[in-house]
């Protein structure tokens, strides 16, 4: 049996993935692994690997489809599967028909494989089929057969439709945000060139919004409207993290940052109060069995949360490479679907844009989110004496239907002891 590739589900929330480029082609070898299409979830882009080894066939999602999840996408033959996959339909064919099975696409047609299974579904040759570009795609068989029956399929008058448009048309239409339902075609049949494209005037073009950013602003704006917030305060001297990130970074070798050290700190803080290392789903309290940190990251798009798994179990040279690596990837497009998964905690530092404190949402469905402010000099008391310090001021939003003020405030006062005196995890 070929290897199914489906659209996977790499959030709670999530119910469709866009398919923005195969890296992989029909007829192409591929190793199980080996990444073969490059998806756009609801908050990032990933890279979906190949689930056996084998020959991709069957793709039926072209790029910029909307794919529900779990629909599968293509399928992967092993080398012997793929010739008697071929004579297994054929051999139906005419056990269906009670005639030897004929193509019904001549294969001097170029067209997509979308194409091609659509036309197949409605019986439609595709040398009758008009297309502007090189290639018939989906759109050209759907003007094809919408200008043949004038019906949506069912019988019933067909829906508005975005016209047939040439590929260089729809991605420059994308990329000016024009709604292609507007734009009178000039092309054959009234295909929409990007030469019509281009003639819109800018005033018909909706400002440009990534579909990272658009999902992250309703899931924040959800988060906001549905979770109450409560929020946490607390002013920690650094001084011993600033002595201790030198001599980590010196006895490594590894380039540690603060933010490593307070992925530690944190992990080691839920470790000792795990009723903050948890969930609201459904109504409900739940437990997380691992703590997994996760990191706001700031790309172009808008903002991802790339997560660095049982954080507790990892050593600061561990915790710095995959943090070094996760963010990398994370702002060139390139992180894994297991990279934005699990979860349980938020860090969300933005002291190295000069930013005191702030407040951040709750990540849902996570119970609290850390927000870091910079490192600066104050004057605070110590021995009763006013002295010039480094500090930080860290802010803890938290959801009131999973945590209450007395669950934070205790760990909040944890994690403020160990930053305040590292010695016992950094060492």
């Amino acid at each position: 049996m070929p290897a199914t590739v489906i659209m996977p589900a790499l959030e709670l929330a999530q119910e469709t993935g866009k398919i923005l480029k195969w890296l992989k082609h029909p007829g192409d070898s591929v190793s199980k692994g080996e990444p073969i299409v490059e998806i756009e979830t609801d908050k990032v882009t990933v890279e979906i690997e190949a689930p056996a080894s084998g020959v991709l066939r069957e793709v039926s999602a072209q790029p910029g489809d909307v794919v529900p999840v779990g629909k599968t996408i293509a399928l992967i033959f092993a080398a012997g599967e793929v010739g008697a996959a071929a004579t297994e339909s054929a051999v139906e064919a005419v056990r269906r028909t009670g005639a030897a099975a004929t193509p019904s696409v001549p294969p001097a047609v170029k067209a997509s494989p979308l194409a091609r299974k659509l036309a197949e579904q409605h019986g439609v040759d595709l040398a009758q089929v008009k297309s502007a570009g090189g290639r018939i795609e989906k759109a050209d068989v759907i003007a094809h057969v919408e200008g043949r029956t004038g019906t949506a399929g069912n019988g019933a008058p067909a829906p508005a439709r975005i016209a047939a448009a040439s590929p260089k048309a729809r991605r420059l239409a994308a990329e000016r945000g024009v709604d292609l339902r507007v734009v009178r075609g000039s092309g054959p049949g009234g295909a929409v060139l990007a030469a019509d494209v281009a003639a819109v005037p800018s005033a018909a073009a909706a400002p440009g919004v990534s579909s990272v950013w658009r999902i992250m602003a309703e899931r924040m704006t959800a988060s906001w409207t549905t979770a109450p917030h409560f929020y946490l305060v607390r002013e920690v001297n650094v001084s011993r993290l600033v002595t201790w990130r030198e001599r980590a970074s010196n006895r490594t070798g590894a380039r540690i940052t603060y933010t490593d050290l307070l992925v530690r700190l944190v992990a080691a803080a839920l470790s000792q109060h795990r009723r903050v290392n948890v969930a609201w789903k459904d109504g409900a309290i739940v437990q997380n069995a691992d703590i997994n940190i996760g990191l706001a990251v700031a790309i172009d798009d808008g903002l991802v949360v790339p997560v660095l798994h049982r954080a507790d179990t990892l050593g600061l040279a561990e915790i710095a490479a995959r943090r070094e690596d996760l963010v990398s990837r994370a702002q060139s497009g390139k992180l894994r679907p297991a990279d934005i998964q699990g979860g349980t905690f938020t860090i969300s530092n933005l002291g190295m844009y000069g930013v005191d404190a702030f407040d951040a949402i709750v990540n849902p469905p996570q119970a609290a989110i850390l927000a870091v402010g910079r490192i600066a000099d104050r004057v605070v008391a110590v021995q009763g004496q006013p002295a010039v310090q480094p500090t930080m001021v860290l802010t803890l939003s938290c959801d009131h239907r999973a945590l209450d003020g007395a669950r934070g405030a205790q760990f909040l006062g944890a994690l403020a002891d160990l930053i305040e005196e590292p010695l016992a995890l950094l060492a």
